[in-house]
This record gives C-alpha cells, structure tokens and sequence, in this order.
C-alpha cells in the first residue's frame, strides 16, 4: 500500500537537472566512430547528432563530468579530427 510520501511524490513536479552542452564539430567519415567511443562509457555523456551535414554534434552531460569529458575528448584528438564550437 502506497504511504502518504509516495503519493506526494507522484503529484510532484519532476525534478530539474542541470546539463552541460558542448557543440563539436566531428568530420563524416569519424561520426560512427566518436559516437561508438563516447557511448562505450556508461553515464559518462549523451551524444545528439545536431547537423549532420554540418558535421556538427552536441555533447550533453552533468557538470561534474566536465573534466572527464574534456580528458576523453583530447585523448582522441591525434585519432579523430574533433573541433569544439561552444560551450554551455
């Protein structure tokens, strides 16, 4: 049987989460592969293709991931050509 608690909580409004988003730009021919990487790392980051014919890719994570991301992104530059547009 549900206690008062739980049916408070469903009435609730969701929580909100801060994200960080970061637009890159990854070459065509790399996409399948950075993609591929960036997912092999459980809750590290969501990747969203933005504009494919634009090469352009966001990154979406939690801010305290911040560091860990950028540690991935740079160990994968001498392998694949990833540029970053912004930040926020």
């Amino acid at each position: 049987m549900p206690t008062k608690a739980d049916t408070e909580r469903v009435g609730a409004p969701p929580q909100q989460f801060e994200m960080a988003a970061w637009a890159i730009r990854v070459p065509a021919a790399q996409m399948a592969l950075f993609k591929a990487i960036v997912e092999s790392y459980d809750n590290l980051a969501t990747l969203r293709t933005e504009d494919s014919a634009n090469e352009r890719l966001r990154l979406y994570f939690s801010p305290e991931m911040g560091a860990d991301v950028a540690a991935l992104l740079s160990s994968l530059a001498p392998h694949i050509s990833i540029r970053c547009i912004s930040r926020s």
